[in-house]
């Protein structure tokens, strides 16, 4: 696994949501594949897992874990890591064990496989489109309910990096707050008073805003929905600034307009597509008996 900051809180999350995932495909903990139940007892398979298409490789771990959670007997030898570039028909993993627990276990595994590879491989692309810039790509909190960790990993894996993990690891203010407490500069000084030491990010809708964001001492602020030309208008404005914030560009970016927002100077881009719009790899488990 790729080494991060909450090393330890993604262990944890993996043995829950490896957990759940059997419990759920097997009708809680003690429940039976009666498929599986088909083959004899004792039968041994040897597999081969492929990918079908190119892609970044991300959630390993929670493949061995449904494989031990069922048998740790089986025996699972992975030719890639975490993170690594692999190409259509690329063997990933060689696997003997019970065909039976094999059985049991490849949907459940695969499912984790598929998924967080997928974000690692759209991330990847992303972060392509960035090469020469200073600007990075984070993620946003656009993500599969309970799954959050795992998603900002994968984020990671691809070479992306995380935007804040929840609501309780960094400000960001919107317009609710906003109107809620009646201006920017109330908000940042409230959240200054409440959390000293936590980052407090502002988004904004247009330059007067930005102005306040600015006067108000925000760490981050956010570009929200500015075109190219705004944008390069807002990191000037920001540069010439006596207090002078990262500035980051969100809203409707894509693939295609990554690069020319990229190029206007802005700290960061977050791209809510990343975790939204999952698209699986197409992966395969080949048995021989």
């Amino acid at each position: 696994m790729i080494d991060i900051p909450y090393q330890a809180k993604l262990q944890q999350t993996i043995e829950f949501q490896v957990k759940k995932a059997l419990e759920e495909d097997l009708d809680g903990i003690d429940g039976v594949d009666v498929t599986a139940e088909l083959i004899e007892q004792d039968k041994v398979a040897k597999g081969r897992l492929i990918t079908r298409e190119d892609a970044v490789i991300c959630g390993i771990e929670w493949f061995n874990g449904v494989f031990k959670a069922l048998d740790p007997s089986i025996k699972l030898d992975w030719k890639c890591k975490d993170g690594d570039k692999v190409s259509a028909n690329d063997t990933l993993c060689e696997i003997v064990g019970n065909a039976r627990n094999v059985l049991t276990a490849e949907r459940s595994a695969m499912n984790f496989l598929q998924t967080l590879s997928g974000t690692a491989t759209i991330t990847a692309r992303y972060v392509r489109e960035l090469k020469g810039t200073d600007c990075q790509l984070l993620d946003t909190r656009k993500t599969i309910p309970l799954m959050r960790l795992a998603q900002k990993y994968a984020v990671y894996c691809g070479g992306g990096r995380n935007h804040r993990m929840g609501l309780y690891d960094a400000f960001l203010i919107k317009e609710n707050h906003i109107i809620s407490t009646g201006s920017i500069k109330n908000a940042v000084s409230i959240a200054r008073q409440n959390h000293p030491t936590t980052l407090v990010e502002v988004e904004v809708e247009n330059f007067a805003q930005l102005d306040e964001a600015l006067d108000a001492g925000a760490d981050v602020i956010m570009l929200d929905n500015f075109s190219v030309d705004e944008l390069r208008t807002g990191v000037a404005i920001n540069q010439v600034h006596s207090h002078t914030a990262k500035i980051e560009a969100s809203g409707n970016v894509t693939i295609e307009t990554l690069r020319d927002i990229a190029e206007t100077g802005v700290d960061f881009i977050s791209v809510g597509a990343l975790t939204k719009h999952v698209k699986a790899i197409d992966l395969s488990l080949r048995l021989e008996m």
